[in-house]
């Protein structure tokens, strides 16, 4: 009898009514937890319709068990999430099932075994199906031994993928290069997600201890010289020597087996430049006799940044330990390379400042010295990413070159240019370079941790990648200016839903939901949105064998995200993000805690101490209330001398260090925090210098912090981007704008063609725009010192504020204001009363009015702004020079400038080519009515460091502190 009713009880759930067992008296039940789902809201995720799919009752197990499909599981499910859910359907059940045990399914998962282990509060329900069972003991493919700093409770050692979107591909069809999304709102998909992944997500990383590797190319150098030991190359030379000790047995010898050459300047897809050369081989040493060492030095075209790739061939016995230095503007950079890993590719060592021509500071060295018995290699080093040089394999051998820098093409080139087979970048798809690309992507994360322990059933070059990010923005738009936001895709049905380790797959969901979590929560002041979790069958989520997902990251269509996205606070903050969710899904993989570096340091000063001949640096640490380990425990201050680079840098434990200066030399600095999460982003950089005969020192303060996303404009009609009345200022360099806006039509939403809304040109595709370097007060000291009678120092203009000079040791103040458009009050009132008490002012800047009308010692005001562009010229007091108006990859631009009036005793100083007034002069007042000494004064309306030409910086600034004296 029983079981009869037990069956009863069964069939009559599963019936179309769903009602629960007739002995509990209330045969609505399924009807209420239907129309709890029908209505189910979600506070973090924006998911679709969901489907009560069944519900059953088992009386002799005491269960209840809810499946649910539809966009259920497309939520992220934390414990609070899950216990929310569990509570109110346990409250729709009758008194007699309430006591039942309760599951409730979707995706074929219980709701609680979808929370990411790392949100688990007991670490006894992590799911350890989805954890690392073993650790990597070998040496990680690169080490900067030249860092100072280890990040042990970070990614020390970490190996990590990701790219940066699409790319620039030869569309076989039309016979031409395209986009493979559109251009809108002065960018596309392809270059936009690069400004937020190269400039933010991998140095954060980086400065993590992990190494990273990209398909795409990361250099945003349109150079590239490539030296090489089979000595093809006619723009750097390689060379070998050995030390005095050395044996007669330890000689480099060529190698039987392949190595780069480049013998073409265009190369197709069917080429093999990896395997078109040799490579040479020595025993390595464990002491320093029987040194021996390979030596590549390029002759450079440009001065410049460059990236240092390097490339050699992996042996059985390679060595773990290959210790090659960097000769750079800074200094040299000392990095050990295990050679039994990543052979036959280019290996990332660094992005380094180089000069022009052969240098002695231009150069990469390879020594045979290592802890063990064993062989080094050396092929070729690569400086700079260069331009595109591979073209589609064609039967006509004709196919054009892209024109652009390799960092703008699909990584169906570079993963060609980084030596992946053919069955990586091309085999597939054919002619079809679209699918070429999306499969090349995948497939070089697989070939390259192929044969390690997170893909040991494939061939490969044994790199141990352990997690994998696609970034990417999607499509998708409002009317209104609701935020569209951010999207996670995952898959497991692949590789029988086991990662290349033997994970669960659902470790991938893990690596989304955290990723998306945390930006819903770092993000908050944006009021910014995610929207889903999707298990899909996309192959860049698909195929990669390590854990996996696609971010995408914002919808390009969609104007309110994209005017959040070109903001660079907006950038930091939502890199921030990303980067500590793959620092936290990485420790908890492992097993272990983690700590999150500090943020960036701020009110950073410079004091000069002349009796002693040494600069005093201060600063002050910025606490991050929302992550408690992001605390500085040491700093590094980084110094460059006169127009070297920044060398490895110096570990400091207190907010201040002290530095001896040569006399009539500018220095420079900046601070970094760390902790054992890693190391911050840097301060601005600040420098000083002592001149040998002073005769008054100048306080340069650097007042242009500006930060801004491009002018903008957003009404009933119109909405959109105007790049030539205000293209904003980036952190540094920038390369995500493509062209113009051209349709600002809002009736035009949603249309990817030349009449649709956002739609914008392409004259600035593959362009470097120069935004806010924060490295200013190099430049006016740099002029300062041209004088040799006066020292300088620079501060923060946070500093400043607080009072933390006594101003009347100073000859003069330089307030450096740029292209600022706000302006601190107490700023305003402390070099007003400078000026009150005698002190010689200098206030540039392109948008001054405000400063000029809040400090009145400065006899000038503005009456305008010279918003013509074709005026590039200024002169008078016998020099003429020209400053930049338009974008460049040199110096921010000043699309408008100040045009000024002389008030008082003041007088024209200089002229913009159209007549009108560039800068006022006063010679100050002495004892007038009110008892005030003024000091002496000039004001620019435009900023002193856009110049065109430091000489003509140099000039002009001898000129001011001439007529200060």
């Amino acid at each position: 009898m029983r079981l009869i009713r037990n069956i009863f009880t069964i069939v009559s759930i599963m019936t179309a009514t769903l009602a629960p067992a007739q002995e509990t008296g209330n045969a609505d039940v399924a009807g209420l937890i239907r129309t709890y789902f029908e209505t189910y809201h979600h506070s973090m995720s924006k998911i679709d319709k969901i489907k009560l799919q069944n519900f059953t009752v088992d009386a002799d197990s005491q269960s209840v068990k809810v499946i649910v499909g539809g966009s259920f599981a497309d939520q992220i499910f934390t414990p609070e999430v899950v216990d929310s859910v569990y509570k109110d359907i346990r409250q729709l059940l009758p008194d007699s099932l309430r006591r039942y045990n309760l599951s409730i399914v979707t995706e074929d998962h219980r709701i609680e075994d979808l929370v990411p282990n790392f949100f688990r509060k007991n670490k006894k329900e992590h799911d350890q199906s989805r954890l690392l069972q073993k650790e990597y003991t070998g040496s990680p493919w690169v080490t900067n031994v030249s860092r100072p700093y280890r990040a042990d409770k970070g990614l020390e050692g970490k190996h990590i993928a990701l790219w940066q979107s699409h790319g620039r591909y030869f569309k076989n069809s039309e016979k031409n290069w395209a986009w493979q999304r559109p251009n809108m709102y002065c960018t596309n998909e392809d270059v936009f997600s690069q400004s937020f992944v190269v400039p933010y997500i991998i140095p954060m990383l980086q400065n993590a201890g992990a190494i990273v590797f990209t398909p795409r190319e990361r250099d945003w150098q349109r150079n590239e010289v490539i030296v090489d030991n089979d000595g093809q190359s006619s723009t750097g030379m390689y060379m070998e020597s050995y030390s005095k000790h050395n044996k007669p047995k330890q000689h480099w010898t060529t190698a039987k087996a392949y190595g780069f050459a480049q013998y073409k300047q265009i190369y197709e897809t069917c080429d093999t430049p990896f395997v078109d050369g040799t490579s040479r081989y020595i025993s390595t040493v464990t002491s320093s006799e029987g040194n021996a060492f390979a030596q590549w030095v390029p002759e450079l075209p440009e001065n410049g940044r460059y990236a240092v790739y390097v490339t050699y061939h992996s042996y059985a016995n390679s060595t773990t330990d290959a210790h090659y230095t960097v000769y750079h503007k800074g200094g040299k950079t000392e990095f050990k390379v295990n050679q039994k890993i990543g052979g036959g590719t280019w290996v990332y060592l660094g992005t380094f400042d180089f000069d022009a021509g052969f240098n002695s500071h231009a150069m990469v060295t390879l020594s045979n010295a290592s802890q063990t018995k064993s062989i080094v290699s050396a092929d070729a080093v690569r400086f700079g990413g260069g331009m595109g040089n591979v073209v589609s394999q064609s039967e006509e051998c004709n196919t054009p070159q892209s024109g652009m820098p390799r960092w703008v093409e699909a990584a169906k080139y570079s993963t060609f240019w980084y030596g992946m087979p053919y069955s990586v970048h091309t085999g597939g798809f054919g002619a079809d370079e679209y699918k070429n690309d999306i499969n090349s992507r995948s497939k070089a994360i697989n070939y390259l941790c192929g044969g390690s322990m997170f893909n040991p059933n494939n061939e490969g070059l044994r790199v141990p990648l352990e997690a994998t990010i696609a970034f990417h923005t999607d499509a998708g738009y409002y009317t209104n200016d609701s935020v569209f936001g951010s999207l996670a895709i995952y898959r497991t049905a692949f590789n029988n839903g086991l990662t290349g380790a033997g994970l669960d797959r659902y470790v991938s969901r893990d690596l989304a939901s955290i990723l998306l979590t945390n930006l819903l929560t770092d993000l908050k002041k944006y009021k910014w949105e995610i929207r889903q979790l999707w298990n899909r069958n996309y192959g860049e989520a698909r195929e990669p064998l390590t854990p996996t997902c696609i971010l995408e990251m914002l919808s390009h269509q969609n104007f309110t995200d994209v005017k959040l996205a070109y903001d660079p606070h907006f950038k930091f903050d939502f890199c921030r993000s990303v980067y500590k969710s793959i620092v936290k899904f990485i420790a908890t993989e492992h097993k272990k805690s983690y700590v999150i570096q500090p943020l960036p340091v701020h009110a950073f000063s410079i004091s000069l101490n002349e009796t002693k001949g040494t600069a005093e640096l201060h600063w002050a640490e910025t606490k991050d209330p929302s992550e408690p380990t992001a605390t500085a425990q040491q700093y590094i201050v980084y110094t460059r001398i006169g127009n070297e680079g920044f060398d490895n840098g110096t570990l400091v434990k207190e907010c201040k260090h002290s530095v001896k200066l040569i006399p009539n030399t500018t220095y420079s600095f900046r601070v970094t925090a760390v902790n054992q999460g890693g190391e911050s982003f840097p301060s601005e950089t600040l420098s000083a210098g002592i001149a040998s005969e002073n005769k008054g020192t100048i306080l340069v303060v650097n007042g242009f912090t500006r930060l801004e996303a491009p002018y903008s404009t957003d009404n009933d009609s119109v909405c959109g981007f105007d790049l030539d009345k205000d293209p904003g200022v980036q952190y540094g360099a920038f390369t995500g704008f493509v062209g113009r806006q051209q349709c600002f039509d809002k009736t035009r939403a949603g249309i990817e063609s030349k009449t649709g809304l956002g739609y914008s040109g392409e004259e600035l595709a593959g362009k470097i725009i120069m935004g806010n370097t924060f490295d200013y007060p190099y430049i006016h000291g740099q002029a300062i010192m041209t004088t040799r009678s006066h020292s300088f120092t620079s501060t923060s203009e946070e500093a400043f504020s607080k009072g933390t000079y006594d101003l009347q040791h100073f000859k003069a103040i330089d307030v450096i204001y740029g292209v600022q458009k706000k302006f601190s009050d107490k700023t305003l009132k402390l070099l007003d009363k400078f000026g009150k008490n005698n002190g010689n002012l200098l206030v540039s800047g392109a948008n001054i009015a405000q400063a000029v009308s809040g400090i009145s010692t400065l006899s000038a005001s503005v009456t305008g702004q010279l918003c013509d562009k074709s005026v590039t010229e200024i002169h008078g007091n016998k020099t003429s020079f020209n400053f930049y108006r338009e974008m460049n990859e040199t110096c921010y631009s000043v699309p408008e400038a100040s045009q000024l009036k002389a008030q008082k005793n003041a007088f024209p100083m200089l002229l913009y080519a159209d007549g009108t007034t560039a800068a006022v002069a006063s010679k100050g007042t002495s004892g007038n009515q009110n008892g005030i000494n003024a000091g002496k004064s000039v004001v620019l309306g435009f900023p002193l460091e856009t110049i065109t030409s430091q000489a003509n910086i140099n000039r002009l600034m001898r000129g001011i502190i001439k007529f200060f004296e």
